[in-house]
């Protein structure tokens, strides 16, 4: 359904995109932040069913800086890779990987007004670019790992952001994100009955309802935002 474009970033970095289009007419953007396995079959899915929904949708290829053509499974041994190209893209020099999100969301700013959503690492990102970028309007973040943490609750996004956690996610635990809750009352904070990767029909973590229930909940969300 979708095809793969070179953006570019502000300090002249080429990587890749998956881009989705919708059948008709746009009604607004949504940029796609992938979990720590890349730009996945389960990823270009999510932007896939944006597109059908109506978006153009982009996912950046946020490990491209470190390794090109990540494209993982969820074994173990996957878990184990997707951690270290993490580490090595949060060790870069800031603003490391933001930027070519930035360039993400300039890109689908040709449809419309531009939302972004990631999970898990992506939601951690989301995170950040709701905070520091430009050009976005709403974001929606996933069980994004460290979003919980002192430093990252620390930061005060420029965007409505909406939050999914799962309560039986063993990496981030209630408690944070109460804390999350307490010190940005201006988020929408949504808590499942579910455990980390709910989302990912890959995954054995996946929870159906609970994953139906967040995307009616997002895309009520980014209707509304992005009109």
């Amino acid at each position: 359904m979708g095809t793969s474009v070179d953006l570019k970033a502000a300090d002249g970095f080429v990587f890749p995109a998956y881009v989705a289009q919708p059948a008709g007419r746009a009604k607004g953007a949504i940029v796609v932040i992938q979990e720590i396995f890349g730009v996945n079959s389960h990823i270009r899915s999510v932007a896939d069913g944006y597109a059908k929904d109506g978006y153009l949708a982009i996912a950046p290829a946020t490990f491209h800086r470190v390794k090109p053509g990540v494209e993982l499974g969820y074994s173990p041994d996957d878990m184990g890779a997707g951690m270290a190209l993490k580490a090595a893209v949060e060790a870069l020099p800031a603003p490391g990987v933001l930027q070519d999100i930035q360039a993400a969301i300039d890109h689908a700013a040709q449809a419309g007004k531009v939302g972004i959503v990631g999970y898990c690492w992506g939601g951690l990102l989301t995170w950040r670019a709701a905070c520091e970028l430009k050009g976005l309007s709403a974001a929606v973040a996933y069980y994004g790992g460290g979003v919980t943490t002192p430093g990252e609750i620390a930061r005060k996004p420029k965007v409505p952001v909406m939050a999914h956690f799962g309560d039986k996610d063993k990496h981030i635990s209630i408690d944070s994100v109460e804390a999350f809750k307490k010190a940005h009352p201006e988020v929408e904070v949504h808590i499942y009955s579910a455990d980390h990767g709910f989302n990912c029909d890959q995954r054995g973590a996946y929870d159906a309802p609970a994953a139906k229930q967040a995307r009616e909940r997002s895309l009520a969300f980014f209707a509304k935002h992005l009109a």
